[in-house]
């Protein structure tokens, strides 16, 4: 097993999540993302946003797809915010 697997089992086991909800993959994908496209210290807040929304019910079922086109825009969203100001 390698040191990932590993730690994604111990991690849910400790906070009583079941593991075979967990889309590793994506969220890798998602902190990625929001890393080079943000910053890097947003993509584990990130992270730590969604999985709040998702224990609350309040994220909605693409959210996923939303927060990485946010993160792919983020550049040229503040550009313009800036522009306007």
């Amino acid at each position: 097993m390698n040191v990932l697997a590993e730690w994604t089992a111990l991690v849910c086991e400790e906070l009583g999540v079941d593991p075979e909800k967990i889309d590793r993959d994506m969220l890798l994908d998602l902190t990625k993302e929001v890393a080079h496209g943000v910053a890097r210290p947003a993509a584990p807040l990130t992270a730590y946003l969604l999985g709040l929304a998702q224990g609350a019910g309040t994220a909605p079922p693409d959210a996923v797809e939303r927060l990485v086109r946010m993160a792919g825009n983020w550049e040229r969203a503040t550009t313009e915010t800036m522009g306007d100001a």
